[in-house]
């Protein structure tokens, strides 16, 4: 059996992004089905490194700056002969290649891995849609948006993660790492823990002022601040604020532990296991990675019901939460000249302390039963192996039929 090949455009496979580790769990997966073989463009603003990489026979990276361009499509096309071409990132980055989307078909068919944050439906990126043969939504709020617009070519495949990659360590495991990372002084802290790129529509000022008012709220009901955030972040990231200046202004950089490296997955497992909770408040959230691979090491989320994070913070099936979800308070309809309108999606930092207050005192009982639940929501809810499958199956399936489907546009003279 010929294998088919996918050109991919998407954040390098290799990289430490949410896009990058997402490629490459999904690509992954797919070639040990022994039916597909891939070939990226590993998008990046910079390289170190521009040579090809050959991860095995069926996943080679050539490293690009930016997704490309219509001039490397058109060369691609004529050498490679794809059987289709895999994109997976914010649509905007994409336009060049919606705009020559009858040239791609005389090949072969669009397929996307796709998520928009908010409502309400955009209407403006319907010619996008019009122009992809397979639409696979990672958030369930996007697949509800377009389902019934496009239902022949939508479908939910959510973000997910292989089983061993994040996982519980056992209590003297975790006790020991705790030690060594944060000091003996804090091994009767609670500890939070927030993932996420230093950049404004992650609100990670507002983190650290929430973590700031639990910790007076523990100072009064509780006579103490026995609680640590560890910020894995950069904390001078040129798109955020100085979050040392901002941890200073606070008086709580006793509180705080900065995580500043790109670390392997095995020590974020280390991170996550020493954590209570992971928090999410962001106002635009697509999906919101960190608390999955959080939830699949089995540490509940405090997250606001916002894009992603509202399917895993909030069980689908009875209601209950995995943690604690916070309400969106406040909506602003914002917009630019690409994308013309969407809301952002706000909690108060008044109501996020309050989460993370309610799972302090939660008791140990509590906590283990939050830790078990969420460990099995993770991997039955966003299963890794149904990832992978159902991607397989709606690729081998618009592979076989875009073509009876696929209608092209017609300029008609008025």
């Amino acid at each position: 059996m010929q294998k088919k090949k996918i050109i991919v455009l998407s954040d390098h496979a290799l990289s430490t992004s949410g896009v990058g580790t997402q490629t490459r769990h999904l690509l992954n997966g797919l070639v040990k089905k022994g039916e597909w073989t891939f070939r990226q463009f590993g998008a990046a603003m910079k390289h170190n490194d521009y040579r090809t990489i050959v991860v095995n026979e069926d996943l080679i990276i050539k490293p690009i700056d930016g997704f490309g361009n219509r001039d490397l499509i058109r060369v691609t096309l004529a050498t490679e002969k794809p059987d289709a071409i895999l994109i997976f990132t914010d649509p905007r980055f994409f336009i060049w290649l919606f705009e020559m989307e009858d040239e791609v078909h005389q090949m072969c068919p669009i397929l996307w891995w796709h998520v928009w944050d908010n409502h309400p439906y955009p209407k403006f990126n319907e010619t996008l849609y019009q122009s992809t043969d397979l639409i696979n939504c990672h958030s369930y709020m996007t697949y509800e948006m377009i389902k019934d617009r496009f239902p022949d070519r939508t479908n939910f495949i959510p973000h997910a993660i292989p089983d061993d990659v994040f996982f519980p360590l056992n209590d003297v495991e975790r006790a020991n790492y705790k030690r060594n990372l944060l000091g003996s002084n804090r091994m009767d802290h609670f500890v939070g823990i927030w993932v996420n790129r230093n950049a404004r529509r992650k609100r990670p000022s507002d983190v650290l002022a929430a973590w700031k008012q639990m910790l007076d709220k523990m100072q009064r009901e509780d006579g103490h601040k026995k609680a640590t955030l560890i910020m894995h972040t950069d904390p001078l990231d040129q798109e955020g604020p100085n979050l040392f200046a901002v941890a200073e202004e606070f008086g709580i950089m006793d509180n705080v532990f900065f995580s500043k490296d790109r670390i392997e997955f095995d020590k974020m497992n280390v991170l996550y296991n020493i954590s209570d909770c992971c928090i999410n408040i962001s106002y635009a959230e697509g999906f919101g990675l960190g608390t999955l691979e959080a939830m699949q090491a089995g540490t509940p989320i405090v997250a606001v019901k916002t894009g992603g994070l509202t399917r895993q913070v909030v069980d689908h099936r009875d209601g209950s939460e995995n943690g604690v979800a916070l309400p969106v308070e406040l909506q602003t309809l914002v917009g630019s000249q690409m994308v013309p309108y969407i809301y952002e999606d706000y909690v108060t930092i008044e109501t996020a302390a309050e989460g993370l207050y309610k799972l302090f005192k939660k008791s140990p009982e509590e906590k283990n039963e939050l830790r078990k639940k969420v460990r099995d929501y993770a991997l039955s809810q966003f299963s890794y192996q149904k990832t992978v499958d159902d991607w397989h199956q709606t690729m081998k399936d618009t592979i076989e039929n875009w073509r009876n489907t696929y209608k092209r546009w017609e300029a008609k003279e008025i």
